[in-house]
């Protein structure tokens, strides 16, 4: 009898891992989950450790024990990523390494495995010279291309909704959800209004990404994760609308941004604003179907997908205030 595959999570009660790790034990595989939070296991063949696994000594531990497969969910910053990422790789079989969708320029509609990425097209200096997300996972890229053991898997979701993450331009849960709940309206950027994009259901992004573990041909390549179904932001506000009752107002994007961000100095929400959710987001998901054998048509619908995850959240949840937002639409904002 063969023995079980061994898979290491790490971050492992995320929007994704949440639903990939029940997906990888019906399949049979030994998970360890490593997660900042507590949680309990439903599965004989799968166990959680609460602690942070970023500690080096942690990382030492559970990568002695030769795992079959990692899958990361954490994020690394330019400066950790050649200390870590060849760690990893030389402690398993498979690597697979979390991009995002977000390193993607806007030169190319679909998006595609192979489309621009902003680290080798953009003019923008600032950006270039930053650690912002686009660019650190990039490096993160670049890295794992350079070596010469193709044992990693590359994966770059698109903007990915789950439970108690819900998204409407570059807001999150707090100022969408939760102030649905209030009864608080929320503000967003007039010039996003109809761009197109791509959010994908967390328990579609987590199959695909767990389908990919011990698949041969996804040894050295990347995949885009994400449905291929979009929509613009104003229709996407309107599905909020329809599900939990949320109120969008559309202000120009230096208001939003001056809610959102009001040190200038500081520009990770305009970057992500204006070299993201600006940006066109249809994106191809036929490589990661092919590798996998699923189908378009296994991928949850959005509008059903956001319901679902709404329906499950607490109405009395604690949501931190935008008191900025407040003050905006009050007009007060100073």
């Amino acid at each position: 009898m063969m023995k079980p595959q061994k898979v290491l999570v790490l971050g492992a009660t995320g929007a994704m891992a949440r639903y990939m790790i029940p997906y990888l034990a019906e399949r049979g595989c030994q998970v360890d989950g490593i997660a900042l939070d507590a949680c309990e296991s439903k599965f004989p063949n799968v166990k959680y450790v609460q602690g942070n696994a970023k500690d080096p000594a942690l990382r030492k531990e559970y990568l002695a024990r030769n795992y079959d497969a990692i899958v990361d969910y954490l994020t690394y910053v330019s400066g950790e990523i050649p200390f870590v990422l060849p760690e990893f790789l030389d402690h398993t079989g498979q690597y697979v390494y979390l991009s995002t969708g977000r390193v993607y320029d806007n030169l190319e509609k679909p998006v595609r495995e192979t489309s621009p990425r902003l680290i080798d097209t953009s003019k923008d200096p600032f950006l270039l010279n930053s650690d912002d997300y686009c660019i650190y996972k990039a490096r993160g890229e670049n890295l794992l291309f350079s070596m010469p053991r193709k044992n990693w898997t590359i994966v770059r979701p698109a903007t990915t909704y789950s439970y108690l993450r819900y998204q409407l331009v570059t807001l999150e849960a707090a100022d969408t959800v939760g102030r649905a709940f209030a009864g608080k309206k929320v503000v967003v950027p007039e010039q996003a209004r109809n761009k197109p994009a791509t959010l994908s259901w967390g328990g579609d992004a987590g199959r695909m990404i767990g389908a990919l573990l011990f698949c041969g041909c996804a040894l050295g390549e990347v995949y885009n994760i994400n449905s291929a179904e979009h929509h613009t932001w104003q229709e996407i506000a309107d599905y909020y609308k329809d599900i939990c009752g949320l109120d969008a107002l559309w202000v120009d994007k230096e208001d939003y941004l001056r809610i959102l961000s009001p040190n200038p100095y500081n520009r990770a929400k305009r970057w992500q604003l204006e070299y993201a959710r600006l940006f066109d987001r249809e994106v191809d998901n036929s490589k990661v179907l092919a590798a996998t054998g699923m189908k378009q048509s296994d991928m949850m619908p959005l509008y059903e997908g956001l319901k679902r995850e709404i329906s499950r959240t607490p109405k009395d949840y604690p949501w931190p205030n935008n008191q900025r937002m407040d003050d905006f639409l009050a007009g007060t904002l100073r």
